[in-house]
């Protein structure tokens, strides 16, 4: 054999290592919406362990990680607790089709000693003694339909709109909320602050809340003030295959099941 055909053979040998641990060491980027921080937690882990892949994740309130992305954050999967977040960026061509990754309801939050039902829901909402909280509106898309809610009751209750944009506090989700400390879940330790009697957020928030706070109610809206909340998956263009192929995997079956595991739903 040849020097020259040995040094090639070196060459080829350092090129294919290379490429390998290149592949063996990329990391793909999620940010995901704060809702979704422990179930998809549980998808990632499970998906980590079965292909070695490392994922970078955050999650956090949507709109704000939507700003964070236009401003220049490299991400490769973005997911939204709406689709509209997602749409902006692919009318910019930051990726392509938006898909619908899961759905969730808006659900009340109540303390202990608060009368509420699904019955009486709408008239001790717009009572004088109700203090009521919401997450922060265009930058948590919980905030966008808490407002929704207002909407759908002026519709069977004239003015209510107003009474209830008037008294609603923006306590989560914005650029200045205060956070829970660490290993609390945030909506349990708002109502453990006491700042209001009802909150607004998504069922499955609602549920985490009460396994940590359990004297907190749970209160299913009635069916006219029901607000479905529609998430939205979009891939980075360019991205690597690697992230495409988690993004199936979190549309699949696998994923989904998960999901529902901590009520979410497809439907």
């Amino acid at each position: 054999m040849t020097t020259q055909t040995m040094l090639r053979i070196v060459w080829m040998t350092i090129m294919v290592t290379g490429s390998l641990n290149t592949a063996r060491a990329e990391t793909i980027t999620l940010y995901a919406a704060g809702s979704l921080k422990t179930a998809l937690g549980e998808v990632l882990t499970e998906y980590k362990q079965q292909h070695g892949v490392a994922i970078n994740r955050q999650f956090g309130p949507s709109g704000m990680l939507r700003e964070a992305i236009e401003s220049g954050d490299n991400v490769d999967i973005f997911i939204s607790a709406n689709m509209a977040h997602p749409k902006t960026l692919a009318f910019h061509g930051w990726g392509d089709a938006v898909r619908l990754f899961t759905k969730n309801q808006l659900c009340a939050l109540a303390q202990p000693g608060v009368e509420l039902n699904t019955d009486n829901f709408l008239e001790k909402l717009l009572s004088k003694k109700i203090r009521l909280g919401t997450s922060t509106p265009i930058s948590d898309p919980s905030g966008d339909y808490a407002w929704e809610l207002f909407h759908q009751a002026e519709k069977s209750h004239p003015s209510s709109f107003q009474i209830l944009d008037n008294k609603a506090q923006q306590l989560t989700g914005g650029p200045t909320s205060l956070k829970a400390p660490k290993n609390h879940n945030q909506y349990a330790w708002v109502m453990q602050q006491n700042k209001v009697d009802v909150f607004l957020t998504y069922c499955t928030n609602a549920l985490l809340a009460q396994k940590e706070l359990t004297e907190l109610q749970i209160i299913q809206l009635p069916k006219n003030l029901s607000v479905g909340a529609e998430y939205g998956l979009i891939i980075r263009q360019n991205a690597p295959e690697a992230a495409t192929k988690l993004a199936m995997y979190l549309l699949g079956p696998e994923g989904q099941s998960i999901l529902h595991r901590h009520g979410f739903t497809a439907d």
